[in-house]
């Protein structure tokens, strides 16, 4: 059955297992039809776990070893060696294991994944605009540096995730952005109305260069503008959807 997935890679993480899957290739139906990987979404909990069993196979893991946090917009990242015990409130995660199969969960935020493969580290965070602004980005490669990575030798990856065409904003947002600094400002501009429109995968692209990782990309995919191949809450809210399914983005050693 993983064989019909379909998962999406960047030249950028070559030598290292990862994927941004679509949502192609699941057993879910209705508003979450597709590969919906997402525990806390009101969709069955045993086509979750189908969808979730399909992921880990594709990755060459024992469902077990598919191991994702309790995603808050934190600036939190937990060290993590195999199956958590218990849940776990973070939105980023690294480790030095090989087999462990790292996840994040996402609808319009940012799927970062994060490899050294010199030093055998990786890590994946799950960055929307709150998170990235209070440098769970930084804070993620700060811990990888931890297990022995070199900032320099770190490639990082921004899956789909919301543009900027697509995602206007309140002044009031805007005002947090420039209020931390002024310069924040270039990643916003006048939308089709009268609000902004802000660039998060830029703004990512911009915090994974301050942190100083060597190589920092995104995959040019839209949440919100391609419905056939991703999930997206600000999609499912404008069509007055009553859920809406989790991506999921994975790497592991």
């Amino acid at each position: 059955m993983a064989a019909t997935l379909e998962i999406l890679t960047s030249p950028a993480l070559d030598g290292v297992r990862h994927g941004f899957l679509t949502r192609k290739g699941g057993a879910s139906s209705g508003v979450f039809k597709g590969l919906n990987c997402g525990p806390g979404s009101s969709d069955l909990a045993e086509v979750v776990a189908i969808n979730r069993t399909r992921v880990a196979e594709a990755f060459d893991v024992d469902p077990a070893q598919l191991v994702g946090v309790h995603q808050t917009h934190s600036a939190d990242v937990v060290h993590v060696t195999g199956p958590l015990a218990a849940p776990v409130e973070a939105d980023a995660m690294v480790t030095d294991v090989p087999g462990v199969l790292l996840s994040v969960l996402t609808a319009d935020c940012q799927p970062v994944l994060f490899a050294d493969r010199e030093a055998g580290v990786v890590g994946a965070a799950h960055a929307g605009w709150r998170g990235a602004l209070d440098d769970i980005l930084e804070n993620t490669v700060a811990a990888m540096v931890k297990l022995g990575a070199r900032r320099e030798k770190i490639a990082a990856v921004i899956g789909p995730c919301i543009s900027q065409r697509v995602y206007e904003v309140g002044w009031d947002f805007m005002d947090r952005f420039t209020d931390e600094d002024p310069e924040f400002a270039r990643f916003f501009t006048q939308g089709p109305g009268e609000r902004p429109i802000f660039d998060l995968p830029s703004f990512g692209l911009h915090k994974l260069r301050e942190a100083g990782v060597g190589r920092a990309e995104w995959v040019h995919h839209c949440t919100y503008c391609e419905p056939e191949l991703f999930y997206s809450y600000r999609r499912a809210t404008h069509e007055q959807e009553v859920d809406y399914g989790r991506l999921i983005s994975v790497i592991r050693l």
